[in-house]
Formats: C-alpha cells, sequence, structure tokens
C-alpha cells in the first residue's frame, strides 16, 4: 500500500490553532486575555477509486487511519490488503484523501455514494430511507473476559493519550485496550465517528485484532459507532457518555458486549451476552 502525503502540511499545528480570547470572570476578579487552542475542523472529501464518496467535517490528522477505518466500516474494503494507494491532499478550504482499492466495489460504491457535507461525521446524510440506514449487523466476535479492575485502569490512563484534547477541551478519543486495561492505541477528532474510524483504522495498519481487547470512546454512545465497532470485529465497547435507545438495541442484537456511564469507580452494563466482566 502506497500512501502519498505531505506530514508537515497534514498534521500542521497537531490538529489545533490559537486564537485570541478574554476570560471574563462573573465574580469580580480580572478578566484574562491570552491565547487560546481550539481544534480544526475542516471538510475532508473522501474518494473511493476515483468516486467522490462523501464530505465530512473533520479534524485533518491521522488521515490514512481515517480514510481506511471509514471505508472498512462502509463495507468497501477489508483493510490494507485491499488497499493499492492512499493519496492526501491539502486543497483550499480543506482536504481530499483519495483512497484506490485492489478489488471492484463499484456497484457498491455507487449505491452508497453520498454528496452532503456530513456535521462531525453524521452518518446518515444521503441516505434515503430507514432499510439502507439500519443495514444487518454481523455477529460480535468472542472475546477474552475483562477484569473491572482494567475498565477502571484504562479510564485513569486515557487522559495521557489525549494531547488534543488538553490543549483545546474539545476532541473526542477513541483508545483500543488491552484484557489488562493497558492502551495500545488512541485517535482524537472533533467529531467522535471520526476518532473511531481512525482508531479502526490505525489499528488494522498496525496488524491488531479488535477482538482481543476492547474500544473506549470519550463521547456518548450512538447506534453509528456501535455499527462501526462491531464492523471492525470489536467484541467489546465502552463508553464514558450514555447510550441512546437504538444504539443499545443494535448491540443486543449481534452480541456486543457494551458498557456506559464509564467511571474510574463504577460502570453501567446494558448488554453482555457473553459475560465478558470478571
Amino acid at each position: 500500500m502506497l500512501i502519498s502525503a505531505n506530514p508537515e502540511i497534514q498534521n500542521a499545528n497537531q490538529g489545533h490553532k490559537l486564537l485570541e480570547a478574554c476570560a471574563l470572570s462573573f465574580a469580580g476578579y480580572a478578566d484574562v486575555c491570552a491565547d487560546r487552542a481550539v481544534p480544526l475542523e475542516t471538510p475532508v472529501s473522501l474518494e473511493f477509486d476515483g468516486i467522490g464518496y462523501a464530505v465530512m467535517m473533520a479534524t485533518p490528522t491521522d488521515l490514512e487511519d481515517f480514510a481506511i477505518g471509514f471505508f472498512m466500516t462502509e463495507g468497501l474494503i477489508d483493510g490494507p490488503a485491499s488497499i493499492r494507494a492512499v493519496n492526501i491532499h491539502p486543497i483550499e478550504g480543506g482536504w481530499i484523501v483519495r483512497l484506490f482499492s485492489t478489488g471492484c466495489a463499484m456497484e457498491r460504491v455507487l449505491a452508497r455514494a453520498r454528496t452532503r457535507i456530513a456535521e462531525s461525521s453524521c452518518g446518515l446524510c444521503g441516505i434515503e430511507n430507514i432499510e439502507q440506514a439500519l443495514r444487518p449487523l454481523p455477529p460480535a466476535t468472542s472475546g477474552p473476559t475483562v477484569a473491572r479492575s482494567a475498565i477502571a485502569k484504562a479510564l485513569e490512563k486515557l487522559s495521557d493519550f489525549q494531547p488534543l484534547s488538553r490543549m483545546t477541551g474539545a476532541a473526542h478519543a477513541a483508545a483500543f485496550a488491552t484484557p489488562d486495561g493497558d492502551i495500545r492505541l488512541v485517535r482524537e477528532d472533533v467529531g467522535r465517528h471520526n476518532a473511531l474510524d481512525k482508531l479502526i483504522g490505525a489499528m488494522r495498519q498496525a496488524d491488531i485484532d479488535a477482538g482481543q481487547g476492547f474500544i473506549l470512546l470519550s463521547a456518548r454512545c450512538s447506534y453509528e459507532l456501535v455499527e462501526k465497532a462491531v464492523r471492525a470485529g470489536c467484541s467489546m465497547l465502552v463508553t464514558i457518555s450514555a447510550p441512546t435507545s437504538l444504539a443499545v438495541e443494535r448491540a443486543a442484537s449481534c452480541g456486543l458486549t457494551l458498557g456506559v456511564l464509564a467511571r474510574r469507580d463504577s460502570m453501567l452494563v446494558v448488554n453482555d451476552p457473553k459475560g465478558r466482566f470478571l
């Protein structure tokens, strides 16, 4: 697989920019004006074998991971072996990421190509009906049991792997942790869906089996995140915020172990059909 990009441009400012802002005091203290870091959010056009597929609003870092993870969860590729090249180009006002596959998925591409801009990676823009939105999910893979202490350990360490979030306070993180709670990979983005796509792409490139551990998300659990995790081979998903009803239903339908409202001292388990927690 050939990746063509200018890393100095792509990762300029590490996904953030500075702006001048004033902190106003409501308690009689002096106002403080200083530079404030904010995460970059820019249009990223994703092309598959020369066809414009989607335009996502994303943080323009780790774009090769983003493209690979996105097209994997769309069902168009299986991983790096399905890819001939990924080309990343800055354009005025945004980015273009072109992925060229080794096979032919033209019918699926044309059937699912979306042309509307998706705000912070909304997954439904351009989808015409409910049947398209709720595609059948494969059964979730079986994975090892996970100790409660491992969840707490990963939660405690997650912030150490979130430089963009620490700097801006406005970025989501997606992490993969081992059954012992050791964090292997983390990706950040202004959009929670984008962060997960980046993580999935990075895991596949690193040949990490998503079923042999758990994915941890610093976000609420929507059904799209459940679907992406399952299609990536994840066996357990843990989120810091609450789930939607459809997320719980989709997890139950495919047997994904799902823990939500995760804190260092507690977690709500809403689906655990295989008894994964010790």
